[in-house]
């Protein structure tokens, strides 16, 4: 594992591309093919299952170091990562475990789930007594279920094409479904992403998908830069859970965006692709659709099948998904994913009716029909629209220029910030993780908003709503930090209570009723759209405010 440490160590240190990718080139030039599989699978977003309870953990660690429990959660507030303040307080080692990486993970750390707890404590507590404290700190990432690193899956396909030779296109065709939870890496499944042999150097076979092409966002109106209207396809934005239906060998196989296998979860759709010919592959969208519903239903119904493996009648009933396909990669056996998008769409819409619906285009004139088009999109529950090119070919990752994500803009609330929690990694030591309310009603005045805030339960009173941690620029996290630090009067563990003091506008792209929040309202991916200097803390927006959004705009189906 200490090779895989020091890599670990080099990316997290640097912000530099091209020295990432030297990094991942020399440490496959020196590891095992075992070790370099499961160290692809990590980096390239492979996670395993926790093998240790969060709590377990905590608790193993005060124990270890003779620790009280507030004083480990005292450093665990300071540094902002469980890993690194446990890496912290263990004593130093007692032994020297030197092994690979792959005896770690597949001898040590995944067996640890089927463990009972006595067992699991010995086994956790003899890997720290030997084990320097950059390798428990890897250690407790990896049994805890929270390693991340800053590298893309494309920088480690970069890297891998670089080191092996092979063309990118290859690499990433090959990668689709190497992380897969169900199905550890292993040297064979890492020397095909690159071999000679003729089961490597084929295309997709049985299950195995395509890597998904996306979209960018569009910069400015599509009239200054997109040319003529004739040239684009535009389709509705629905952006539920985005698929690939694999049909092959008699087979169904439903592959998310993140390459998860999740067939089982949505049989429905698998009965119906059971219905298409052998050798066809959709690129398209699960989403919950009630049977003659116009519109897909809000993001909250679909959110009851995710995560679950097992589905009782009454949640498939509840909550039923169906596929909306974008786009036709294989037919016939043949990859078509070079073929002109308007080739693909007339092959796709042939297939229409065999338990398949394609997304509909939307027909406009110009770009200013379109745009009027656009602004309506609310009332479909969509965010906006995709724009794709009439020729372009389904790419690998990120082609600029081919594909367009024309969104709405976000709906958004002036709110304040009254809670803050520091973040992870290279942000641990800063407060970058806020919380923000808005008024139960409009204050009168300033007065009785100052009033409210030093008299806690009266009438008046500032209501959790959202957390956001994007959208700030540096300058301004280390701007807000310290106004955390200079205005905090109260501390659970990481989180800081503040005196009220500024207010954001945050933005966010669809509101909804919820039970589970105090506010009785829930608001999907929230962010910071900027600092409102400007505007004193008896003008931010109320509880009436949200409401009246939430009636305006209907929820919107996806995520």
């Amino acid at each position: 594992m200490k090779g895989f440490v020091a890599l670990y160590l080099a990316l997290d240190a640097s912000t530099s591309t091209l020295a990432k990718v030297a990094a991942l080139k020399r440490y496959l030039a020196a590891a095992p093919a075992r070790d370099a599989a499961w160290a692809v699978y990590l980096l390239a977003g492979g996670s395993p299952r926790r093998a240790v309870p969060t709590r377990e953990l905590r608790a193993l660690a005060c124990e270890a170091a003779a620790l009280p429990e507030w004083l480990f959660e005292a450093g665990y507030a300071a540094t902002g990562d469980l890993a690194e303040a446990i890496a912290y307080v263990l004593p130093d080692p007692e032994d020297r475990l030197d092994e690979p990486l792959a005896d770690w993970m597949e001898r040590r750390i995944l067996p640890l789930r089927a463990l009972d707890a006595a067992a699991r404590r010995e086994a956790v507590l003899a890997a720290w007594r030997g084990l320097s404290a950059d390798e428990r700190f890897m250690f407790v990432k990896l049994v805890g279920g929270g390693f991340r690193v800053g590298v893309s899956k494309l920088l480690v396909q970069r890297a891998l094409a670089e080191w092996s030779g092979r063309d990118l296109a290859t690499i990433a065709q090959r990668m689709m479904g190497y992380t897969d939870i169900d199905t550890p890496p292993t040297a064979a499944r890492f020397e095909a992403l690159f071999g000679d042999r003729p089961e490597d150097a084929g295309g997709a076979r049985g299950g195995q998908p395509y890597p998904f092409f996306l979209a960018h966002a569009l910069p400015g109106e599509p009239a200054a830069s997109l040319g003529e209207r004739g040239d684009w396809l535009a389709e509705w934005k629905y952006d539920g859970i985005r698929a690939q239906v694999v049909k092959r060998e008699g087979q169904v196989w439903i592959w998310s965006r993140g390459e998860e296998l999740v067939s089982e979860r949505f049989p429905e759709v698998a009965l119906a692709a059971s219905s298409w010919p052998d050798g066809t592959v959709v690129d398209g969208e699960l989403l919950a659709w009630r049977p003659g519903d116009d519109h897909p239903a809000p993001f909250a119904l679909l959110q009851k099948r995710i995560g679950r493996t097992r589905l009782s009648k009454t949640i498939l009933a509840e909550a039923p998904v169906r596929l909306l396909a974008y786009d036709l990669l294989e037919s016939e056996g043949e990859d078509r994913r070079q073929e002109p998008l308007r080739q693909r769409r007339a092959r796709l819409e042939r297939l229409e009716g065999l338990g398949m619906a394609v997304s509909p285009l939307v027909e406009a004139a110009d770009w200013a029909t379109l745009a009027g088009a656009r602004e309506r999109s609310r009332e479909r529950r969509v965010e906006g629209l995709m724009l794709k090119h009439r020729d372009s070919a389904y790419g690998i990752g990120r082609t600029v220029g081919a594909w367009w994500k024309w969104k709405v803009a976000p709906l958004s609330v002036d709110a304040v910030l009254i809670y803050a929690q520091a973040g992870h990694g290279r942000r641990a030591n800063l407060f970058t993780d806020y919380s923000f309310a808005v008024w139960n009603r409009a204050p009168r005045d300033a007065a009785e908003a100052a009033a409210a805030l030093d008299e806690a339960g009266g009438e008046l009173a500032l209501v959790p709503f959202a957390k956001a941690y994007s959208g700030l620029t540096d300058e301004e996290i280390r701007r807000v930090d310290r106004l955390v630090r200079q205005t905090t009067v109260e501390k659970f563990g990481p989180v800081r209570r503040l005196r009220p003091s500024l207010v954001f506008e945050l933005g966010f792209e669809g509101i909804q009723a919820s039970t589970r929040h105090k506010s009785g309202i829930a608001v999907r991916f929230p962010r910071m759209l900027r600092i409102r200097d400007d505007k004193p803390l008896h003008e931010a927006d109320t509880l009436d405010r949200l409401r009246a959004l939430m009636q305006a705009a209907p929820p919107l189906a996806g995520r």
